[in-house]
């Protein structure tokens, strides 16, 4: 009768049994890792609450700066047509230059 062959896993080791947490460099290790990305995730959110902040600000000066020309066009001081190029007001066709 043949003896099975052994391969790379049949191979008894202690790997895995001893926990990364019982390790006291290990766990000052994950703890460093921990507290750094505490101060960076600390950091983005203070960002980001103060970009909503100056979206927020953007959108209310938007909202006055459109109540003050919805007033001044019903006040009737502003023509709604002026200031805008139009088109040329010619009786003529299309011409092409060359």
């Amino acid at each position: 009768m043949a003896v099975p062959r052994r391969g790379l896993q049949d191979i008894r080791t202690v790997t895995g049994k001893v926990g990364k947490a019982t390790l006291p460099h290990e766990a000052y290790l994950r703890i460093s890792h921990i507290e750094m990305e505490k101060a960076r995730k600390t950091l983005e959110s203070e960002k980001a609450r103060q970009l909503m902040a100056d979206i927020a600000a953007r959108l209310q000066e938007i909202e006055a700066e459109k109540k003050a020309l919805l007033q001044a066009v019903g006040e009737g001081g502003v023509d709604p047509g002026a200031g805008r190029p139009g088109p040329p007001k010619s009786a003529g066709g299309f011409k092409v230059r060359y």
